[in-house]
């Protein structure tokens, strides 16, 4: 039974993958977090709801607990560059995606603007920041 369990698992896992990676060519955008300066403030997160949000467009990659899935997404709970980025960083970030090819990206798997949802609002988006924010730890 637990085969058939962890099967199932990992084709949803995978669907999710697929369905969370949309169908766009990356653009060729500096793909650094803008210094903080540079960015506007970011509105207040509500973390319950980023949770939840959380939960569908991001957990394919980083897992249902954000502690990454290997090989797709990094751990955001014990992250060291999200703990260096100001919530306005995470919001561009998160809008603004990594490509696969950025020499950043230490996975080199694309993280798609939005986390593929082209529809995900900005209050959204700051939602799922103030949902890492809770679980991070410094």
């Amino acid at each position: 039974m637990s085969k058939k369990l962890y099967l199932i698992t990992m084709v949803v896992l995978a669907v999710m993958l697929v369905a969370g990676c949309g169908g766009e060519e990356p653009k060729a955008e500096p793909t650094a977090a803008p210094a903080a300066q540079e960015v506007a403030a970011a509105p207040v997160g509500d973390a319950a709801n980023g949770g939840k949000i959380f939960s569908t467009a991001c957990v394919a990659c980083h897992g249902p607990e954000a502690k990454g899935v290997t090989g797709l997404g990094k751990d955001l709970t014990t992250s060291e560059w999200v703990g260096q980025q100001s919530d306005a960083q995470l919001v561009e970030f998160i809008k603004k995606g990594r490509d696969a090819a950025d020499p950043l990206n230490t996975t080199g798997v694309a993280m798609p603007p939005k986390g593929g949802n082209p529809a995900m609002s900005e209050q959204e988006i700051a939602d799922i920041v103030a949902f890492v924010r809770s679980i991070h730890q410094n």
